[in-house]
Order: C-alpha cells, then structure tokens, then sequence
C-alpha cells in the first residue's frame, strides 16, 4: 500500500483550520527510520488543541494530529525493532509538528517507540494512551514518595477526563479511597463505578479560596486542571502529603501562599510524560500491563473512527467528553 488513509488538518488564507479525513502518499511522511502501520490512537486534549491551530501545539500545516499511535512495524532502518513487532508511541513530537497517529501509517525515530508488553493488547495500550500513562506516572509519584492507603484519600480533579479517570481506577485499584471532583455532576454514577468513593463538584472544591490555608483533608492529590483547582487541592492537602500536577486546562497561572509548604510540608510534583526518558518508560509500560493493569478498560472507553473524529475534537473542545476516546484508524 503506498497511500492510507489520514485525518488532515489544514490552514486556509484566512487563518482557519479546516479538517478532513484524505488520501495520503507515503512518501509524504517525515523522515524517520521506523514505518509502523498504525492500528490504534486516541484522542487527547492536545490532538484538539493541535487540530484547531493552536500555535503552541503545531505550528506547522497541513498537519496530521494524534500524539499516540499504536501498530505493527513495517520497516525499521537500524534494525531497533523487527517487520511485524507491535510497538506503542506516546509523547516526543508525534502529532505536535510531526505527523502523528490520526491516520494509517507513521513515520518516526525508532527511539521513540516502546515494545509493547505481552500484557496489553495494541487496543488496550491506546486505551491507557498518553493519558494513562500520565494517571501511572502521577500515581506511580504517590506512591513512591510514601503515601499508603493508610494515610488518608486522594483527590482526582478532572475526574472524568482521560488522566483523572485512569487515575480513580488505577488509584482504586491500589486501595486508596479517592474522591472524584468534576463540573459533570451527571457523571457521578460512572466516576463511582471506576471506584471513586465520593465524588465532589467545583463549586464545592472553590469554596473559600480567598484562604490561604485550608482543612486538611487529603493524603495526595492528582491534579489534571491546575489554575484555582490546584491552589485549592494544595491548601486542602494534609501534612506531608504529595500533590501530583500535569494539567492546565483551568489556567496555568498558580496563585497560592508557601504557607502549605513550610507549615504542613506538602510536596508539589510536576508530571512530564512527554520528554520521559526511556528506562522509567519502559518500566511504567511494564506495570499497566501488569501488576497495575485494570481490568474494566473497555469501561472507560468510546471506538471511533477517523471519520467521526471531527466531531469528537469539538466536544472535548466543549468539555462534553469524559472517559477515553481511541481511534480505529481501520474503520
């Protein structure tokens, strides 16, 4: 097959983004030394950022978004992998300004690519995709720096996105009792059903912040919102807790006193999936698909097709999505 088919992203005359599911040469592709024939992506906040022109996302147009791939390789120059290896891509440039995993096949750097654990199937690995591997990285921190079930709940803001919903389940899977804030109070019965054991809205995590200190209330935090949302998650975390943060979608300003640092000891983790080197990579891959895989990830998940992608990029746009959204790129 020298074409496939590819969600393409273009910038007309008058600076608006247009999308459309084309024909493509594979030709076209970027230089790399690693063809996979892409199987499974999935759609983050970032692919709809990146698919309506965001200039800090991708600058460069035409353009083909999907920062997660997962699929069979077809070739690989200097023999990293072999024809036939199924591989997972998340984070680096793919789907930013390097064309990415809204189409049938990809181009990369092999350093890029993970070998994909026995554990997990290709549409499981897509399932957990850029997102999931954040929740486990965010858990994975946690846990690490000595928080235990013991020691009280854990927060999840963004509950019903893509990283807060891996991280209820993988979070509930570990025995921690968490508590699930999110703006769908329709969607209590489905954050309930990941294990979350309270769940929360956001005028209830607003209140009182003009404080600068609050309540103890919470052992650890997964903040996937940041802005007003972290500030409060801070301020609410008890002594000695740590709290996770990897998102910006409330703001990525940050508006809180050093009172919860130096007074109670909270530890504030920022979590990069993009640039993670590969040893801790392969390492977390290897948990999702083992002792921490979950086993309700069809669950979590809505299958699409390229062709029904336009419409879903508007809705994460509108904060209508919640759980995770993969992308049959064979359909």
């Amino acid at each position: 097959m020298t074409t496939f088919k590819a969600l393409l992203v273009e910038k007309a005359e008058d600076k608006t983004f247009t999308r459309s599911v084309v024909e493509r040469n594979i030709d076209e592709l970027p230089e790399g030394n690693l063809l996979i024939r892409v199987s499974y992506s999935s759609l983050n906040y970032k692919d709809a950022l990146s698919a309506s022109g965001n200039p800090g996302v991708s600058r460069n147009f035409p353009h083909t978004p999907g920062i997660d791939a997962a699929g069979t390789v077809v070739s690989c120059d200097d023999n990293t992998f072999s024809q036939g290896d199924e591989v997972i891509v998340t984070g680096y440039d793919l789907g930013m300004n390097t064309a990415g995993g809204f189409a049938q096949y990809i181009r990369i750097p092999s350093k890029w690519a993970v070998a994909k654990p026995e554990g997990l199937t290709l549409k499981e690995a897509m399932i957990l995709g850029t997102a999931g591997f954040t929740a486990g990285l965010s858990v994975q921190a946690i846990v690490e720096n000595n928080v235990s079930p013991e020691d009280g709940e854990i927060l999840v803001t963004g509950a019903t996105g893509g990283v807060g919903s891996v991280a209820v389940a993988l979070l509930t899977q570990a025995g921690f009792n968490v508590v699930a804030c999110t703006g769908k109070d329709s969607e209590a019965d489905f954050l309930k059903s990941l294990g979350a054991s309270r769940v929360i809205t956001r005028d209830t995590m607003l209140e009182n912040k003009e404080l600068p200190m609050l309540k103890e209330q919470y052992a650890g935090v997964v903040d996937t919102v940041g802005g007003e949302f972290l500030a409060q998650a801070i301020k609410s975390t008890q002594y000695g807790g740590v709290v996770t943060c990897c998102g910006l979608t409330a703001s990525a300003q940050l508006d809180v006193s050093v009172f919860p640092f130096i007074l109670r000891g909270v530890s504030l983790l920022g979590i990069d999936s993009v640039e993670c080197p590969m040893a801790p990579r392969l390492r977390l891959w290897d948990k999702l698909a083992g002792d921490w895989k979950l086993n309700m990830l069809d669950s979590l998940t809505t299958e699409v097709g390229l062709d029904a992608l336009d419409e879903k990029i508007n809705d994460i746009l509108k904060g209508q999505l919640f759980g995770r959204t993969i992308v049959n790129v064979n359909l």
